[in-house]
């Protein structure tokens, strides 16, 4: 259960930092995010309606609502069940694809 704990504490995180990123909203920066979040399979772990993602694993972007900065950690990071992504992805794809979901969580 210790896993299941570290999950719930990081929906909790997610849950408490809100909706966030100034410029997430470019189109732009909104389909590169948008290509990483599929490239990179997040969707079969986590649901985000504007992706058409409906996983069931890790955390429901749609109600948690994270902020970009908050994103990127938990990428960079991993945590729980979810691994790190980070030397995996680039910055620039972490950064693109923490816009996005911050800027589309709660949308579609």
């Amino acid at each position: 259960m210790p896993g299941r704990f570290a999950l719930i504490a990081t929906a909790a995180a997610l849950a408490l930092a809100g909706c966030g990123g100034s410029d997430s909203g470019s189109s732009s920066n909104n389909d590169a995010g948008a290509k990483v979040f599929s490239d990179a399979g997040c969707g079969n772990c986590h649901t985000l309606k504007a992706a058409g993602a409906t996983g069931s694993v890790g955390p429901d972007l749609d109600k948690l609502q994270p902020s970009s900065d908050l994103v990127v950690k938990q990428v960079n990071s991993g945590g729980g069940v979810m691994p790190s992504f980070k030397g995996k992805l680039s910055d620039a794809q972490i950064k693109d694809v923490a816009d996005y979901v911050s800027a589309n969580a709660g949308k579609g």
